[in-house]
Order: C-alpha cells, then sequence, then structure tokens
C-alpha cells in the first residue's frame, strides 16, 4: 500500500512538472510569434509608405510636366500673337512716316501750283508705255481734264522748275508724254547768261545727257559750266524761261561755224511723281488762273489722319 502511494505521488508530480514546461513553452512560443508579427506589419507599413512617396513623386512630376507644357503653349501663342502686333506696330510707324513724306511733297506740288503764271492741269505718273518702255510714260490726266496733244509738261524738283516734255497722245482719262530726253524731240533753247539760242536734244537714254546744238561759234568765250539754259519759246509749243538743265561738257572745235554742249537736266526722271501740263500761256502781268481743278490729283492728307486709322485689337 505504501508502494503504491509513492507512485501516485511521482506522478502527480510528472504531471504538474508537464504542465508547468507546456506552459512556458506556450508564453514563449506566443511572445516570440507576436514579435515576429509585430515586425512584419512594420516592414509591410514601410514597404507601402515608400511605394506611396515614390508614387506621389512621380504623379507630382507628372503634373508639374503638364503644367509646363502647358504654359510653354500658351507662352509661345502669346509670342506669336505680340510678334504679328509688333509687326503690325511697325507697318503703321512706316506707313505714318510714309504719309507724312507724301504730304510734304503735295504741299510743295501745291504750293509751285499757286504760284504758276500758267493755267495748268496736275498729273501723277502712273506708267510707262509699253511699245516705248524707256522713254514715254503714261500720266493720269486726259482729255476729260482738258489735256490735248502737244501741250508741254514741267515738273519741279529741289525747289525749281523744268521741262519735262510735251504730250503725244490723249485719251478720256490717261495721256502720253514724250520726256525731254527722247532723240526724237527738239526743244528751242536760250542760254540764261550770253542769250545765245541752240536747239535742245536727246539721246533716248535719261542717263545720258541732253545735247544743245547749233550754238554759234562765236559764243564759246561766253559760256561756262554750271550755266543754265531755258526754253527760248520759239515755235510757240513751249512757253520760254522753264529750266531745261546746266551746261556740264562744251564740245568747240576752231572750224566749226557751230558747237554743241552737254546738260545735266533739271528734272531728275527717276524720281518723277508729280507733273503739270500748261494748258494756256499768259502773260506773268495777268492774274494767275490755274484751272478749278488745280489742285485735283494732289490732295492735301493731314499725317494725324494716318494716326487715327490704329489697329483694334
Amino acid at each position: 500500500m505504501a508502494g503504491g502511494g509513492k507512485t501516485q505521488k511521482g506522478r502527480g508530480l510528472e504531471l504538474y512538472i508537464f504542465i508547468a514546461l507546456a506552459l512556458v513553452s506556450f508564453f514563449t512560443l506566443f511572445f516570440s510569434s507576436r514579435a515576429a508579427f509585430v515586425e512584419f506589419r512594420t516592414l509591410g507599413v514601410s514597404v507601402f509608405s515608400g511605394l506611396r512617396g515614390i508614387i506621389d513623386e512621380v504623379s507630382s512630376g507628372l503634373s508639374r510636366t503638364v503644367l509646363s507644357i502647358q504654359e510653354l503653349r500658351s507662352l509661345r501663342r502669346e509670342h506669336a500673337e505680340l510678334l504679328e502686333r509688333l509687326s503690325r506696330y511697325q507697318q503703321l510707324e512706316r506707313t505714318s512716316a510714309e504719309i507724312i513724306q507724301e504730304n510734304i511733297r503735295l504741299r510743295q506740288q501745291l504750293g509751285f501750283s499757286q504760284n504758276m503764271p500758267h493755267r495748268h492741269i496736275p498729273a501723277r505718273l502712273i506708267g510707262r508705255d509699253p511699245n516705248n518702255l524707256f522713254s514715254a510714260f503714261v500720266i493720269n490726266k486726259g482729255t476729260h481734264a482738258g489735256v490735248a496733244v502737244d501741250m508741254p509738261v514741267i515738273a519741279f524738283h529741289g525747289g525749281t522748275q523744268g521741262l519735262v516734255g510735251r504730250i503725244i497722245s490723249s485719251g478720256p482719262f490717261e495721256s502720253l508724254v514724250m520726256p525731254l530726253y527722247d532723240a526724237r524731240g527738239f526743244v528751242a533753247s536760250r542760254l540764261t547768261q550770253s542769250r545765245h539760242e541752240g536747239l535742245v536734244q536727246g539721246r533716248g537714254n535719261p542717263q545720258a545727257p541732253l545735247v544743245m546744238r547749233y550754238i554759234t561759234s562765236r559764243a564759246l568765250g561766253d559760256l561756262s559750266i554750271g550755266d543754265m539754259v531755258v526754253t527760248s519759246g520759239m515755235g510757240g509749243v513751249y512757253p520760254s524761261g522753264i529750266n531745261i538743265g546746266r551746261i556740264v561738257k562744251i564740245h568747240a572745235q576752231e572750224t566749226d561755224l557751230s558747237m554743241e554742249v552737254d546738260l545735266q537736266p533739271v528734272v531728275d526722271f527717276f524720281r518723277l511723281e508729280y507733273v503739270f501740263v500748261i494748258r494756256a500761256i499768259v502773260d506773268t502781268n495777268d492774274s494767275i488762273d490755274s484751272d478749278s481743278d488745280a489742285t485735283d490729283g494732289i490732295i492735301i492728307e493731314e499725317s494725324g489722319r494716318a494716326a487715327g486709322r490704329g489697329i483694334n485689337d
């Protein structure tokens, strides 16, 4: 009996030890597993936080890129608009400057027109004769304005009036002018200093000097470079006293009965824009009587009017 009691006590002790060891093992395993879970969760949070930061940076970068592209497009559009506006302003400035210069020229022409002693018709060059490109040119006045064949044509250059030519053909609204440098024309002329006379003829080229022929050889001592030659009024086509040109060269031979001189025309035919057709020759003592349409074709436009044509943006 006593041996059986000892055996039961030993088994009870073993059971308690087993239970204690089991509890120790359970708690040890429990706490070690929890730490691993906590570390895994921390690791996951860190990974997802990193990914989220990367995604945020990428999305922010894309947003900034898209905004930059939009701003660049907007800036390019504004730049193009500003360039176009600048171009229009520059064009307006050039146009205004051209109008101012045109007004100055027209005012000068108007002043000359008012002081001319002959009845006249103002006109403007509008073209060249297609059949005679290097000689005759077209003006914008014809028989409707009173222009007729053989009427003399003059112009003002550098404040001085000079002979341009004469009308050789006239239509209702346009006329053809044969210029002074045409080789087919002759003008009775006179030297203003010595009063010797001759005939002025062109050489068919506006760049070539005019030539005054049939001057008596006795006039050689009276001629000087720079002397002015004017119309003499002989022949009834051109009024007397209209400037033709100045002497630039004298051709004389002792054996010749007459001599020639080269003339530089007063009128610059390369810059010719406005002319006056002399309708009738009157005495300088008579009152100045211009056509009622003397200022027709010479319209004075205030330069400020050009500025009024602004750009409405």
